[in-house]
């Protein structure tokens, strides 16, 4: 049975609680949140026992959650890793560039599993996508939300945009070349609107907008690449692939366009959505990563890895709004 010991309990916590004990092989020992009013809350709903001190519920414990917010991450992360117990963390994977790379040593040197809540990646809309080869050429992506004082305690770039910069990394195999960007603060002292363009070596092209002060919700992710467009919308949960048609794709719905080299037969399909809660899923992905030994879904240098895009996109604001500010 795989002890686990949770920090923080409050809005995004409390999901995390219901997702763990709703999985096998799994016993919550607990948790720490100085909230007194969260605290009340997890210890009567769900009948967890409160610790008071963060050390005694990490030696109490096989592995952590940290479900905090983003300053947090690093003192907790790092007093678990001193002692060799299994870390989840929610993103960004710390508050600053020096805070991640010190995680990243102590991770090694503490030979445990380390994953990332980028919880986007298990998202059915994009998890349809496994087994399909995806060479995309331009990326468009559109991540609205509403106003939400929760998690202004960082830029929207690590709040929203970091969830589409961790898929975009994963999907494109290459370096990147260059990064454009702008960014308005409207209603917090960092961006709260930011649009992205990110070349990559290949030739591969990102769009990025994020906002969180939209009138309405959106989460869609477009790949143009050679023969086919593929649309995945991470809000409703759905995903389409319009391609030219294959020889394996009789079973498609398909019809023929006319182009300057001749009609074209397109097929259009939708992969099969399996809804599951994403939670659940990356919380149980992180459990079967300690309990089989395999390599976690998110590791620890894939969160290094957004970080360091997200913290260089936000560099690239920072100089436009001073050179902005100089005329």
């Amino acid at each position: 049975m795989l002890k686990i010991g949770i920090f923080g309990v409050g809005h995004l916590g409390k999901f995390h609680v219901q997702n763990w004990k709703a999985l096998e092989s799994v016993e919550l020992v607990g948790f720490h949140d100085p909230d007194d009013s969260a605290a009340a809350h997890a210890a009567q709903e769900y009948g967890l026992t409160r610790f008071s001190s963060r050390d005694a519920l990490i030696d109490a414990s096989d592995a952590i959650d940290v479900v905090t917010p983003t300053q947090f991450h690093f003192p907790i992360c790092e007093a678990a890793l001193r002692k060799s117990k299994h870390v989840f963390v929610e993103k960004p994977l710390a508050h600053s560039m020096e805070e991640a790379a010190q995680l990243i040593k102590l991770v090694g040197e503490a030979k445990v599993k380390f994953q990332v809540g980028h919880v986007e990646r298990f998202n059915p809309a994009f998890l349809a996508l496994q087994g399909k080869q995806l060479e995309p050429m331009f990326i468009e992506v559109h991540r609205l939300a509403q106003f939400n004082p929760r998690g202004t305690e960082v830029s929207v770039i690590l709040d929203l945009m970091i969830h589409d910069i961790d898929i975009i990394l994963h999907i494109v195999k290459s370096s990147i070349k260059n990064i454009h960007a702008s960014g308005v603060s409207v209603l917090t002292d960092t961006p709260d609107i930011a649009n992205v363009r990110i070349e990559f070596q290949n030739g591969c092209v990102a769009n990025l907008t994020s906002s969180r002060i939209s009138m309405k919700k959106m989460r869609k992710i477009r790949l143009f690449q050679k023969d086919a467009y593929i649309g995945m919308d991470l809000l409703e949960k759905k995903t389409e692939l319009i391609k030219l048609k294959a020889q394996d794709d009789e079973h498609l719905f398909s019809f023929d366009i006319d182009t300057q080299h001749g009609a074209k037969t397109i097929a259009v399909e939708y992969p099969e959505i399996i809804q599951e809660n994403a939670i659940r899923t990356e919380l149980k992905a992180f459990r079967d990563a300690i309990l089989l030994n395999t390599p976690t879904v998110v590791s620890e240098h894939d969160g290094l890895a957004a970080m360091e895009v997200a913290h260089h996109i936000l560099e690239k604001i920072g100089s436009t709004s001073i050179r902005t500010a100089g005329h």
